[in-house]
Formats: structure tokens, C-alpha cells, sequence
């Protein structure tokens, strides 16, 4: 095996590939072709990798035929294998490019975790085997989505956690750079399968990413965001099927504070539950959203308003929760009837959270006069409004949702 000192190298870089990049051996076999470039330019690689698409939904399903719940610690046990595979794949495929490289699982990454199984938070990473096995001169390769208790227990990360493994890694190493590599080839200011005229953003802000990733722009998880802004690690999301720039990640600069409008989401995934004649007295609405709390559905837009009426005075409450915990949350406030006294629950799936994000709001007055006059001509009515620093959000009719983000778009963006 070939020895180098570490500072003969140009840069340490930490690349993530997910499931699409990683779809069959092909696509393996270009990420491996991807790397090989880079080390040939003399950088030190981390590359991070998820399991391959389907893999880990498959071994959910055959959990679930021999048990409809099963054990959260077996399904760790078993979900974290799916990384496995892929790495020793990556790690194969390198090998045929004559490049030495070596696969660690989470755990032998140094990855440590609390011992919350399926969901466990990262709480620190020792990485002396990826800095020994990279000062060898290997490719490391690294299950992305695992880690491993004080106790040595396998753990699993949750939703979007190959993209957390990265951004911590990258974070512990002091890496030079972070690729996020996907099956799209960077941030855009809408999603382009809605408007195809959105534009694809060199750059933007980890506070903007965050707005966009948890309102439903899926290029990555809010937490994963989150995890490199504390950190201050700056990554780029780009594209594993070619080889064009991608959007830079990073902290606010005032160049983008020109830009009034970053990006325009639409969540679909959101129901309203709407509770009629609630007693407007102290103590209700905390009782309230203290149980549906409890029941961990996560309430995101709340709107009150007084119900015109005879007798005693009341309210009608809305509140929106994700379509999944629909059910969840209405079964809660069910359960509150006889304490709390209101007349009806409705619940409508029918709606979309249209929201423009930017940091350049902050700086810019009219923003949201001009979005309300954007929706009134096109027809469309706000039901509900949320708003922020960098964001406006209203709650609209689904139906309409695709066009009045093409208007918004159209208006905001070009």
C-alpha cells in the first residue's frame, strides 16, 4: 500500500452520495470513476455513502411481514446493513480502479451517538481511524445513516441522516470541502418539475436552506443544515450524474441581502384541523397544543379567530400538522371534547403551504403587500398566514397550489 505524509495532499474533501448515486453497481462504479479524478488531482477523500435506492425500504418490508412492529433495536441492527453493503461495493469498485481504499461503518468511523434507536442524535465523533487510514493513502469510505452507543449499540440516524453523517465528518475532520452529491445538481429557486423557468443559485444562505428544506423542498433534511451551521461547515450540493457546479452552502454574506426572494417552496404535505366555538378563556389553547404535543405531532401555522355568535364567547382555532399525523392529532383532540367543550373538529387535506423565502426581506419593505396582490389576481385565496424574518407562508387551496407558485415565481424570481 502506498504511505504519504498528510501534507502532501491538496485538500481534504468529504463527498456524500445517496441512494440514486448509488442505485446498482453502474452507478457505483461512476462514483468510484468520480473519486479516482479527484485523488488524481492529490485530495485526501472521505466519501459517505447511503444504502443503495430500495435497499432499506426493502428491509423494512420484510421486518414487517414477520412482525407489524418490530424491535427498534433489530431494525437498527438490520437497517444499518444496507450501508454496509454499498460501502463495501464503493470500496470494491475503487480497488478495481487500482486505488486503495478501505470501508468503516459508522461505528468504526468513530461515530458516537445516544441511544434513541431509528432516531439517535450524533454526539460527538473521535475519527482516528478515518485520519490513519487517509494518512496511508486510502480512499475512506464511510456508512453514512449509523453510529454506535458508548455501550456498543448499532444505532440508525433517522430521515436525511447519510447527509448528517457527512456534514459532521466533514466537521470533525476540519475538512477543506463537503459535497452533498443527489440526483439533482443543486439548489433552485422553485422546484423545476412545477416551473420549469426556475433558476438553479450559485450560492445561498444556511438560514434560507433551512426555510426551504423544512418547507418542503426536498434537497435536504433541516437538521442536517442546522448540524453545519453551528459548525460552520460549508458544503455544495451538486449533481452525482454530471459535472456541472453546484449551490454553495455557507453562512450570510451581504451580497445576498440584493436578492429579495431566494426561493419559492410549496408543501403539500400539510392537512388544517380546524376546532369550532372553543371556550375563549384562559388555559384552553395551552391545554390544547400541550396534549397534541404529547402525542409528538408537530404543529407548524396556528390562526384564532372569534366566532360571531350568541352566548358565551368562543373562538374557532385552526392549526396545520403533516397530512401523516392527521389522524394522530384528530384522535387527540377527540379525546378533549367533554374536557374542553367545543362544538366541532374539521380536518381538510386539501390544502398547500406556499411560502417565498430570502434574507433580503429584512432589508426590503412591501414584500408581502406584492405576494398578496400576486395571489389576488390569479384567483387565489389565503386561508392562512405565517411569517418570519426571511419568510412569508400562506396556507391555500391544493388545487391551486402548482399555478399560484408559478405567479409567485413569475413575480418574484422572472
Amino acid at each position: 500500500m502506498e504511505a504519504y505524509e498528510s501534507g502532501d495532499f491538496m485538500a481534504l474533501i468529504v463527498q456524500k452520495y445517496g441512494g440514486t448515486s448509488v442505485a446498482n453497481t453502474d452507478r457505483i462504479k461512476n462514483v468510484a470513476a468520480r473519486v479516482a479524478k479527484y485523488r488524481a488531482q492529490g485530495d485526501q477523500i472521505v466519501v459517505v455513502v447511503s444504502a443503495m435506492s430500495g435497499v432499506t425500504d426493502g428491509l423494512i418490508k420484510l421486518a414487517k411481514e414477520i412482525a407489524p412492529l418490530p424491535s427498534e433495536r433489530e431494525m437498527d441492527m438490520l437497517l444499518a446493513t444496507g450501508e454496509q453493503q454499498t460501502i463495501a461495493l464503493t470500496a470494491i469498485a475503487l480497488h478495481a480502479l487500482n486505488i486503495p481504499a478501505v470501508s468503516l461503518t459508522g461505528a468504526q468511523a468513530g461515530i458516537v451517538t445516544d441511544g434513541v434507536h431509528t432516531k439517535a442524535k450524533i454526539h460527538n465523533i473521535t475519527p482516528k481511524q478515518v485520519h490513519e487510514r487517509l494518512d496511508q493513502g486510502n480512499v475512506v469510505i464511510v456508512a453514512g445513516f449509523q453510529g454506535e452507543t458508548k455501550d456498543g449499540q448499532i444505532t440508525t440516524l433517522g430521515r436525511g441522516g447519510s447527509d448528517l453523517t457527512a456534514i459532521a465528518l466533514a466537521a470533525a475532520l476540519k475538512a477543506d470541502l463537503c459535497q452533498i452529491y443527489t440526483d439533482v445538481d443543486g439548489v433552485y429557486t422553485a422546484d423545476p418539475r412545477i416551473v420549469p423557468s426556475a433558476k438553479k443559485l450559485a450560492e445561498i444562505s444556511y438560514d434560507e436552506m433551512l426555510e426551504l428544506a423544512s418547507l418542503g423542498a426536498k434537497v435536504m433534511q433541516s437538521r442536517s443544515v442546522e448540524f453545519a451551521k453551528k459548525f460552520g461547515v460549508v458544503f455544495e450540493v451538486r449533481s452525482s450524474l454530471n459535472d456541472n457546479p453546484g449551490t454553495i452552502v455557507k453562512e450570510e454574506t451581504k451580497s445576498m441581502e440584493d436578492v429579495v426572494i431566494r426561493g419559492v417552496s410549496l408543501d403539500k404535505n400539510q392537512a388544517k384541523v380546524t376546532l369550532v366555538a372553543v371556550p375563549d378563556k384562559p388555559g384552553v389553547a395551552a391545554r390544547i397544543f400541550k396534549a397534541v404535543g404529547d402525542a409528538n405531532v408537530n404543529v407548524d401555522m396556528i390562526v384564532q379567530n372569534i366566532s360571531h355568535g350568541s352566548g358565551t364567547p368562543a373562538t374557532d382555532l385552526s392549526f396545520t400538522v403533516d397530512k401523516p399525523d392527521l389522524l394522530k392529532a384528530r384522535k387527540v383532540i377527540e379525546g378533549l371534547r367533554a374536557e374542553i367543550g367545543y362544538r366541532e373538529v374539521i380536518a381538510n387535506e386539501g390544502i398547500g403551504k406556499l411560502s417565498i423565502v430570502g434574507v433580503g426581506m429584512k432589508s426590503h419593505s412591501g414584500v408581502a403587500g406584492k405576494l398578496f396582490d400576486v395571489l389576488a389576481t390569479a384567483g387565489v385565496n389565503i386561508d392562512m398566514i405565517s411569517t418570519s424574518e426571511i419568510k412569508i407562508s400562506v396556507v391555500i387551496d391544493l388545487a391551486k397550489g402548482e399555478p399560484a407558485m408559478k405567479a409567485v415565481h413569475a413575480a418574484f424570481i422572472g
